[in-house]
């Protein structure tokens, strides 16, 4: 290979950014490794016959594509989907997601997102698994399963891509593509975890960041790109910028130029630049006058070419095409089934739900109860909306024989024209029940979509209002890509069922929740705040020298300036505790936890901890509880969150059954980042917690040795 043929192979095309004869040439000539955005199967042939049969190696090209949560076919969105603590079934929806992805022709899906963060403002958290890095972690690697199976060259998968390297879900104030200053026993401790889950299972790729970590851009950034990740954790496939990224190192003010900024990115560890020219415009130039080590490149196309020998592109170029007008039925059961296990019920007041079929009459109020578009959510660059069956048309369908009036109330969900709200009262008053539904539209989630407010839009409230002062019983559905802040709203419902954006089979899979052919299991995967002003609030936090007391109210001043007996860690007009804690969901009766039984009380450096406890079903209906373990390290050469998730099961009950659940947790899975940044287990004494939130009151306590 010339080194203008190896330079190549670090360069994606982004289709449409330029013209598609410059876009050609660059192709025949050797000059690009991938392409981004091919708008078609037909496309991504002809584009890669370029490569193959008219360039002069003949090195076929990777074509990527985001596939966030589904591809046609769309899954609810990432954050929904933790909501089921559904491994095996999220798994399930990667591979139907590769499996429509690869047979148009995509060889490289740019997921899972496995950032963590602790702030709904910011828009991306709808991509994620949310707060917790366990859960994160445990998501992580059923996605890279799902997505590359145990051999990516298979031509029903795709090659992964981990992202965003890293820490960028703790953007400063929520924003997008903001600065983030942290410490390095956080950036190891909450934010690499579910990195290292995705190496261990073999993922091809990694994509850096937008972000900066304490004053270096993630893409130009040696310590995690080449320390850590390529080092530490022996990644060995390769680094991919973020789009336009690498020229955006200017802009950070951190280099000068695009010349400079293409010799940090390389020089940190970036193997292949996304979009923009940098490394193809200067890194010949770099690498003849010695500036840029010529190792760089050589290691940077290796990468790049294993990754294209495992995938098999080199035996089987070209993509199938074989994708059918229609979704395959499986393919709509896997959607629909995450659906039903993503939503969370968070009320039931006097178990209005499930509803009775023979209901007479039944208001549907919402624009969101019939927005194909926004019921996909962000990230839906393959979805189609003919595909998208609605909560009203699910409805309709199903019951023919109940009369059902659909008032849309506003037009969009950030309307602030009321003169629907008239008709919406109207239908209300003469409504046995009222489903109304709530929340965002898709465009105000996913990337670039931060909010500072997380209100309901535009006039909703006043619509909930309204409603709820004409109907008999209100059953509140919220649709959004976040968490809200919904306590007026919360209030005045009767029931309140949080469906997020749910993807192509939502409509159906709230029908099953609503009438009770399914009861809901969803749990939190973040933490609600009461207000904005809450943010970030998280189950796993510190203790503090001062920690909040329960007995504290909002709005009542504790101490004096010369007595500091009783303050503590709190806002003064906001209680400490979240609206609703991680782990956090409702089903239809209750679960009874009990009976713990803590089976080893000193734990080997080697061995594992086993505990059991007692679920009863209280409730004249099937459910699906999700059991969770949490644990505590009293003391530490560094100091523990207050509790942290370790295990989760989902466990199916019949109507009043009990069941014993068992979790084995390895004591390595207890070792945290020391004060010298390696991974160590410390004896000493824990809590351990068993029960349906990161609230559980059944405690046990065990040693490690």
């Amino acid at each position: 290979m010339t080194l203008a043929e190896k330079i190549g192979q670090m360069s994606q095309l982004m289709i449409g950014r330029n013209p598609l004869s410059d876009t050609e040439a660059r192709i025949r000539q050797g000059l690009a490794g991938s392409c981004l955005n091919a708008a078609s199967v037909e496309q991504r042939n002809h584009l890669q016959r370029l490569a193959v049969e008219e360039s002069r190696l003949g090195i076929p090209l990777l074509f990527g594509r985001d596939v966030i949560h589904g591809f046609r076919t769309m899954l609810p969105i990432p954050l929904a989907q933790a909501s089921s603590f559904d491994t095996a079934l999220v798994e399930e929806g990667a591979r139907l997601a590769a499996r429509e992805a690869s047979a148009e022709g995509v060889d490289w899906a740019f997921g899972p997102v496995v950032d963590v963060t602790r702030d709904p403002r910011w828009g991306r958290i709808a991509e994620t698994s949310g707060e917790d890095p366990f859960l994160a972690a445990q998501l992580a690697r059923a996605v890279v399963r799902g997505l590359q199976g145990a051999d990516f060259s298979d031509r029903d998968r795709v090659i992964a891509c981990a992202k965003h390297f890293l820490a960028y879900g703790a953007v400063e104030a929520g924003k997008d593509y903001n600065t983030i200053t942290i410490s390095e026993q956080n950036l190891r401790e909450v934010h690499l975890p579910s990195f290292r889950a995705c190496i261990e299972e073999g993922v091809g790729t990694v994509m850096s960041a937008f972000n900066e970590i304490n004053g270096v851009p993630a893409t130009a950034n040696r310590f995690t790109l080449r320390d850590l990740l390529k080092g530490e954790l022996a990644f060995d496939g390769f680094v991919v910028s973020d789009c336009s990224s690498v020229v955006e190192i200017v802009q950070h003010g951190f280099c000068t130029d695009e010349r400079a900024a293409a010799r940090e990115a390389a020089s940190a560890g970036i193997d292949m630049e996304m979009a923009t020219s940098a490394f193809i415009t200067h890194l010949e130039a770099l690498t003849v006058s010695g500036e840029l080590v010529s190792e760089v490149v050589e290691e940077a196309v290796r990468r790049v070419l294993r990754i294209k020998f495992r995938r098999g592109l080199f035996e089987h170029p070209y993509p199938r095409g074989s994708t059918s007008r229609t979704l395959p039925v499986e393919h709509r059961g896997v959607a629909q089934r995450l659906a039903e296990e993503s939503a969370v019920l968070l009320k039931n007041r006097d178990a209005v739900l499930p509803l009775s079929p023979e209901l007479r009459s039944l208001a549907v109020i919402g624009c969101l109860a019939n927005a194909p578009l926004d019921q996909m959510g962000c990230w839906t660059l393959d979805g189609r909306t003919e595909d998208v069956v609605t909560p009203l048309a699910a409805l309709r369908s199903r019951f023919p024989a109940i009369r059902i009036d659909f008032a849309p109330g506003i037009e969009t969900p950030r309307s602030r024209d009321s003169s629907g709200i008239e008709a919406a009262v109207a239908a209300a008053r003469a409504a046995e029940v009222v489903l109304l539904f709530v929340g965002e539209d898709q465009n105000i989630s996913g990337e670039s979509k931060c909010r500072a407010f997380l209100d309901l839009p535009g006039i909703q409230s006043e619509l909930v209002a309204a409603v709820a002062d004409a109907a008999k019983q209100l059953v509140l559905i919220v649709m959004s890509g976040r968490p809200l802040v919904i306590d007026a709203a919360l209030e005045r419902a009767d029931a309140v069922l949080w469906a997020w954006h749910n993807g192509t089979m939502g409509g159906p899979a709230l029908v099953n929740l609503l009438f009770g052919a399914r009861a809901p299991s969803g749990k939190l995967p973040v933490s609600f705040p009461r207000t904005v002003g809450q943010i970030p609030i998280y189950y796993s936090h510190k203790a503090t020298g001062r920690p909040p007391k329960a007995e504290a109210r909002a709005g009542i001043p504790i101490g004096t300036p010369i007595d500091p007996i009783g303050f503590s860690t709190c806002h003064l007009d906001v209680e400490s505790s979240p609206l609703f804690p991680f782990g956090f969901g409702l089903t239809y009766g209750t679960v009874e936890y009990s009976d713990l039984v803590v089976v080893n009380l000193v734990v080997p450096r080697n061995g594992t901890l086993e505990v059991h406890a007692r679920l009863r079903c209280h409730g004249a209906r099937p459910i699906e509880e999700v059991a969770q373990l949490y644990v505590r390290d009293l003391v530490g050469s560094v100091t523990r969150p207050v509790r942290e998730l370790k295990g989760f099961q989902r466990v199916a009950l019949a109507p009043n059954e009990a069941k014993t659940v068992r979790f084995r947790i390895p004591a390595s899975d207890l070792a945290f980042p020391g004060r010298d940044g390696a991974l160590q287990l410390e004896p000493g004494d824990f809590h351990v917690w068993v029960g349906g939130c990161s609230d559980a009151t059944l405690q046990g306590e065990f040693s490690l040795a």
